[in-house]
């Protein structure tokens, strides 16, 4: 499964854009990857860089490979 090209403003559209397709909200995604709600907000915003181990929980979270949050 693939989205198409996502612009949100410059910031981490793959995050955002998969979260919301599949219906997730951030408090979900970031129960499911064991952080807070806020790092998962300044990870979607752009404001923090999205380390490897953090996007390998996220995409198991949300049922993905870590190459569709890339």
């Amino acid at each position: 499964m693939r989205l198409s090209a996502c612009t949100l403003n410059g910031t981490s559209p793959n995050l955002r854009a998969w979260r919301e397709y599949l219906g997730l909200t951030q408090a979900e995604v970031a129960e499911r990857a064991g952080i807070t709600q806020a790092a998962l907000f300044q990870m979607e915003s752009g404001e923090v860089k999205l380390r490897k181990a953090t996007r390998e929980k996220l995409a198991k979270a949300m049922g993905l490979t870590t190459e569709q949050l890339v």
